[in-house]
């Protein structure tokens, strides 16, 4: 929560596939000291699961989609929330989640009501099935080698904008997980590990991008 009395605008907070971890409650932290109130799904547990690292699909990106608009959903009934301005951010596993839960047919099937602004790092981008339904911006490394650059570049210009904008940046040389204080390493099979320079830049993009289609 941030100080005062609102209403602020809020931000559903999705975890990779190793589950809910200091980085998203770091994320959750910085959000509120900017202006709003954040909220950590935790896609698993509820489930019965921990980790789906070497099984992606065990829990699938369009489950945790509807999850998020369930989280929406909540946040609206709060009163100090503001039920327009309400954005969704996303990492690897919880990124492939944020890039269902743009798509207008996701939105659509059921019955939700769309978010005001998505940003999604390191997402996994399967070919989209309908056009964009939220300002979406994507944020992916070039040497990322477990959700590659290639496949996000051919989804950005396949998709239908319907209007919205659709914002994309690639770091040079940056793996997946670019933004982890951890060194290069092999994990699940894939090279993981931070960039500082990516990440600090990351966080500044994404940080403007919401502010200038969340904040009052």
């Amino acid at each position: 929560m941030p100080t005062g009395t609102g209403p602020f605008p809020a931000m559903v907070v999705l975890h990779a596939c190793g589950g809910v971890q200091q980085r998203d409650r770091d994320w959750a932290k910085q959000l509120s000291t900017r202006g709003y109130v954040a909220l950590v799904v935790d896609s698993f547990r509820p489930r019965g699961a921990f980790n789906v690292c070497w099984d992606t699909r065990a829990v699938p990106p369009l489950w945790r989609a509807q999850g998020a608009f369930g989280a929406a959903d909540y946040l609206r009934t709060l009163p100090y929330v503001r039920a327009d301005r309400i954005g969704v951010i996303g990492f690897s596993h919880g990124g492939s989640s944020v890039m269902r839960a743009v798509l207008a047919d996701t939105v659509q099937h059921d019955h939700a009501t769309p978010f005001a602004a998505a940003v999604a790092f390191y997402p996994g981008c399967d070919p989209p099935g309908s056009p964009l339904a939220s300002d979406t911006l994507i944020l992916i490394g070039d040497a990322d080698d477990w959700t590659p650059v290639e496949r996000c570049i051919l989804w950005r210009d396949q998709v239908q904008r319907a209007g919205h904008v659709l914002q994309m940046k690639i770091y040079p040389g940056a793996l997946h997980a670019f933004d982890a204080g951890a060194m290069p390493q092999v994990y699940a099979g894939h090279r993981v590990g931070g960039d500082r320079q990516a990440a600090a830049d990351a966080t500044t993009t994404a940080r403007n991008f919401l502010a200038q289609r969340l904040s009052p």
